[in-house]
């Protein structure tokens, strides 16, 4: 579909207000958080069909978030804030995408079939908002998911360490699963979008691209998460936090960056990688 176009207009309209009430009935988004995330619904569906894999983003990610949730809380001692999205989470995981979809929209019209031959500017945009959706989903998943694991994680820069469940930077077996799950979760998204618009798809090729993304998106996030973002254990409640108080112990990271801010960094790390570096290689 041509962006901007009356029908991606309505189309983007329409599911943008849907979402965002949606949002605000089922307590996922802040009403500041819905306000922002009709903006990027809207943006992102009136550039194309693609924009409809960032709202699938956010329906995976919800229910992932919502799942286990009383277990989580006795486990994460934020779980509970967590579940409730504002303008900040919601731009974290979104942002990145909506001004390269612009782009593509602006300078390059309509979605093409990503081939570096022919589209060699447009593939490289679309596989940057595929990294960054896949990156998105395999981190939300493998954090929500991962954290229900009967097994207590490893921290990522000391694997021989155990860490309680939770703990930013501690990372799983199962939680790389889920890692490689929402990837190429997100790479099927891409492919469904792509044969209702009529585009020719590389399945094989989309489906490693994006689960590869996810497992490089996420190991970046663990990664950051054990370095630079804090994480405090009370052993009074047993419960994971990230900001200290007095009796609680240092687990790991220094306190530079704050949830959102790692995701949004390792969000843009793997963006670029996977446009710049990983899809000329495997497209």
């Amino acid at each position: 579909m041509i962006p901007f176009s009356p029908k991606c207009v309505i189309l983007g309209v329409s599911m943008a207000t849907y979402i965002s009430k949606r949002g605000i009935k089922r307590k996922s988004l802040s009403p500041m958080g819905a306000a922002t995330a009709w903006m990027v619904g809207f943006l992102s569906i009136a550039c194309g069909l693609r924009g409809f894999v960032l709202l699938m983003f956010y329906q995976f990610g919800t229910l992932a978030t919502k799942y286990g949730r009383e277990l989580k809380m006795k486990k994460d001692g934020d779980a509970g804030k967590s579940s409730v999205r504002g303008p900040s989470q919601v731009l974290a995981c979104s942002a990145i995408a909506v001004l390269l979809s612009l782009i593509h929209a602006i300078y390059f019209g309509e979605e093409k079939t990503i081939d570096f031959d022919r589209h060699k500017y447009e593939s490289s945009l679309t596989c940057a908002v595929i990294a960054h959706h896949a990156t998105c989903l395999a981190d939300t998943l493998a954090s929500e998911l991962g954290i229900l694991a009967k097994s207590d994680p490893v921290l990522l820069t000391a694997p021989w360490r155990r860490v309680p469940a939770g703990t930013n930077g501690g990372v799983t077996m199962i939680g790389f699963f889920w890692s490689l799950f929402g990837g190429a979760l997100m790479g099927a998204g891409t492919l469904l979008m792509d044969y209702l618009s009529g585009i020719e798809i590389r399945s094989v090729r989309v489906m490693i691209y994006s689960g590869a993304c996810g497992l490089i998106g996420s190991f970046l996030d663990s990664f950051l998460g054990a370095t630079v973002q804090a994480t405090f254990y009370d052993k009074e409640r047993k419960l994971i936090y990230c900001e200290r108080e007095k009796t609680m112990d240092h687990i790991c990271g220094m306190n530079i960056l704050s949830n959102a801010q790692v995701n949004a960094v390792s969000v843009l790390m793997t963006t670029m990688i996977g446009g710049l570096i990983l899809a000329p290689m495997i497209f």
